[in-house]
């Protein structure tokens, strides 16, 4: 009995190792569209929907799974609660929705493609879709008759003129849907709550659901670059790997297939090299990886995107707790020199605009990024990454940086030390100052003379190493 314990411990441990390993794309045209984005580095994610309102947690508290992070009034029983939350949408007016400030903003911040959530979990589409009255041109929206209520469309049109590549985020599981959560029966996870083998042609009606409104965004809302898929417990049983049993979320005895080809070369006729993101569900249709709220410890292997909020929520949530302006740049830091990309989330507030601290931290950044941006974008990974407080990164033409982080302080130091730098350089200068650097090697190490003007840079020091 134990050995049979063991040899199927073995299996499953080699299923799950299959089941996490990286496809890249053999369609050239998404290859190539999947390199032109791993040299942008820096996006912006953005939640919003009717959660905005009274600042809570984006749809997961209609989820009746007991968790500290899924806060609820107790003062309402549940199926109140849920009714409470899905007539939000009889309130959502954002009446100074401008995203030509939004995407000024990001611009200036330095970033330079943009993920914004079409739907949550919700189920509330923030297009017009035409598979449901529940979406923000809807009849009992005040927003509805506005000239710009088509927010996708609106967001996709004003990012697309400031050059940014586009990216649709979409809720695969949609708990307003009958045909996702049966108001037959009760809804106690996240996972839909009827059992498919003996209802298949509710599943159908709910796939074809799903792949309308994808078939939507591909053909009316301009040129899509991203199609960025949530709600990994959505998928084939087959697939189900170590990550989703961390969550904690029961697994169904059911199949939770949307058809995932279907969808895909449907979506890639309408968007030719469009870069597909089934996220946690390794594979073909997960063209680059998504760690949330994290940062790989190494390099990866494969393409990959930290998504992270600014503040600590990802829709608004009032007096959020936002992270610095120096944070978020060593952050970025971070990450480039993994090789990854950052994908970094905002709220916008009900009425439309961003928080008062997310202005301040975009322009810091990009205060930053004007005199840096050489540094990170198009770079690579380079031995040894990081050593300590010093993060490597080299251009395409063979440049090497070495990004010195410092705290929100000035520089208080003559001189700086960086070990075991990849090479020596032949010539060094420091990004933003024009002045001559002084330094000298010291067995491994590279010793670095600060002139005075160094107490007028922030954040990060940029060292070129021609």
């Amino acid at each position: 009995m134990n050995r049979i314990i063991i040899i199927f411990c073995l299996v499953f441990i080699s299923f799950l190792a299959v089941s996490q390993t990286y496809k890249a794309p053999t369609d050239e045209k998404v290859a190539a569209k999947l390199s032109q984005w791993g040299d942008k580095k820096f996006g912006l994610f953005m939640h919003w929907g009717i959660y905005s309102i009274p600042g809570i947690v984006e749809s997961w508290s209609i989820n009746s799974e007991d968790a500290s992070w899924i806060p609820r009034d107790s003062t309402k029983n549940y199926e109140e609660y849920k009714k409470w939350y899905f007539d939000l949408n009889k309130q959502f007016n954002p009446v100074n929705f401008d995203p030509t400030i939004w995407a000024s903003y990001a611009k200036k911040a330095g970033m330079q493609y943009v993920v914004f959530t079409t739907k949550h979990h919700d189920g509330f589409a923030m297009f017009d879709t035409k598979q449901s009255d529940y979406k923000i041109t809807g009849r009992d929206v005040p927003f509805a008759t506005n000239a710009k209520a088509n927010i996708t469309k609106e967001v996709f049109s004003a990012f697309r003129k400031e050059g940014f590549m586009i990216g649709a985020y979409f809720s695969k599981p949609d708990w307003h849907n009958e045909n996702y959560w049966w108001p037959r029966y009760a809804t106690p996870d996240r996972n839909n709550n009827y059992d498919i083998r003996l209802h298949p042609q509710r599943w159908d009606n709910f796939k074809k659901f799903t792949y309308n409104q994808i078939e939507e965004l591909m053909s009316d809302y301009g040129s899509v670059d991203i199609l960025w898929l949530d709600g990994g417990w959505v998928r084939p049983k087959a697939t189900v790997n170590e990550e989703v049993l961390s969550w904690g979320a029961p697994i169904p005895a059911w199949d939770q297939d949307i058809n995932m080809p279907n969808i895909a070369n449907m979506a890639r006729r309408k968007q030719p090299g469009l870069i597909m993101v089934d996220r946690t569900v390794h594979g073909e249709y997960e063209n680059y990886q998504t760690p949330e709220q994290k940062i790989p410890e190494k390099p990866l292997n494969y393409p990959w995107e930290t998504c992270m909020t600014m503040g600590d929520a990802w829709g608004y949530v009032p007096n959020d707790n936002y992270k610095s302006t120096n944070t978020l740049i060593h952050l970025l830091v971070d990450i480039v020199a993994k090789g990854g990309n950052f994908l970094l989330d905002v709220g916008p507030k009900p009425d439309g605009t961003f928080p008062e601290p997310v202005l301040q931290r975009l322009t810091e950044v990009g205060n930053w990024m004007a005199i840096n941006k050489e540094a990170i974008y198009s770079t690579q990974p380079i031995a040894p990454y990081k050593t300590e407080n010093v993060c490597f990164t080299k251009s395409k033409n063979g440049n090497i940086y070495a990004l010195y982080l410092i705290d929100d302080k000035n520089v208080a130091s003559s001189k700086v030390t960086i070990k075991s730098p990849p090479k020596m350089p032949k010539k060094l200068t420091l990004l933003g100052l024009k002045s001559n650097l002084k330094w000298k090697q010291i067995g491994n190490n590279l010793e670095i003379i600060l002139p005075t003007g160094v107490k007028d840079l922030k954040h990060t020091l940029v060292f070129k190493m021609d």
